[in-house]
């Protein structure tokens, strides 16, 4: 199958995009992985899928892929990228778009500057909605990885995050503990892994082992939950100035029930074609049978 898509990155956080506003969303999951390969297809970090709206008062429904195939609730780095990819198609002319996820509602806005701002709603930590096992909310939790202990904070972005406080964040166990945590029994779907570098109240350093996609260059939702554990455990302070090894991100949380603002940059990378072989092949054996066309 022809497949015409558009390759983007915010903050280092690089999405292929599919425009299914007119014709409906169809690849397998066979098909996902094989496009979001970095050796055979694309190669990304998520596909993002633009459909049309499905809720009432929404402009655009969100959908996005992790590269194993498996469908996610949310992508902050991806919703910033989302409303530039609308507005380059000429999908819209609306400055900020209400996009219905998995998860709620979103509100991204495409800035003078160029840069977009999201609100990304209001963050969640009570253990059941996470979910995560505990017995009751607390602004720190004990967790055993593989036989230490490490204090998290956990809270919900539309999707799971744990957050602990390193020391150094390009010193930290990413790599071995990432994987460890991100299956920890104690996320029954799974986790996304952050570890938080703090340099001073308005800013600080993250990296993350994100679920079904390894460790990426910047995770929006990522720095969204860091920002507010922090806040949350009384080590930030509004605004917060997150550095990625992508880029920077400004997020900002007046705290409550009130929607974390997180705004960054978002750019076109190019845009192409890929021949994609039908279902019900596997990956495995027609991997090579995929050519891209560039434009």
């Amino acid at each position: 199958m022809r497949l015409e898509f558009t390759k983007m990155q915010g903050a280092g956080n690089d999405f292929v995009v599919i425009d299914a506003t007119r014709e409906p969303f169809a690849l397998d999951r066979d098909q996902l992985r094989l496009l979001c390969d970095r050796h055979f297809g694309v190669g990304c970090d998520q596909v993002l899928v633009v459909e049309p709206a499905r809720l009432p008062g929404t402009d655009f429904h969100y959908r996005i892929f992790n590269n194993d195939g498996g469908e996610v609730q949310q992508c902050g780095n991806g919703a910033r990228c989302f409303v530039v990819f609308v507005h380059s198609r000429s999908l819209t002319t609306r400055r900020e778009i209400r996009v219905g996820t998995m998860c709620g509602v979103i509100a991204p806005r495409l800035e003078a500057d160029g840069n977009v701002s999201v609100d990304m709603g209001a963050p969640l930590f009570e253990p059941t909605v996470i979910p995560f096992t505990a017995p009751a909310r607390a602004t720190s939790y004990p967790l055993d990885v593989d036989g230490t202990t490490r204090a998290i904070g956990a809270v919900s972005m539309g999707n799971p995050h744990a957050v602990q406080v390193v020391v150094d964040v390009e010193r930290a166990p990413v790599a071995s503990e990432g994987p460890l945590i991100e299956r920890h029994v104690r996320f029954p779907e799974r986790v996304n892994a952050g570890f938080m570098q703090i340099v001073n109240p308005h800013e600080i350093r993250l990296r993350v082992y994100e679920r079904g996609a390894g460790e990426t260059l910047s995770c929006g939702t990522g720095a969204c939950a860091a920002v507010v554990s922090g806040i949350d455990r009384g080590l930030l302070t509004s605004p917060v100035r997150v550095h990625t090894r992508g880029g920077v991100l400004a997020i900002s949380w007046a705290g409550g029930t009130t929607g974390v603002r997180m705004t960054g940059p978002a750019h076109t990378v190019f845009e192409g074609v890929i021949e994609l072989p039908d279902p019900p092949q596997s990956l495995a054996t027609t991997a090579v049978d995929a050519t891209v066309v560039f434009t």
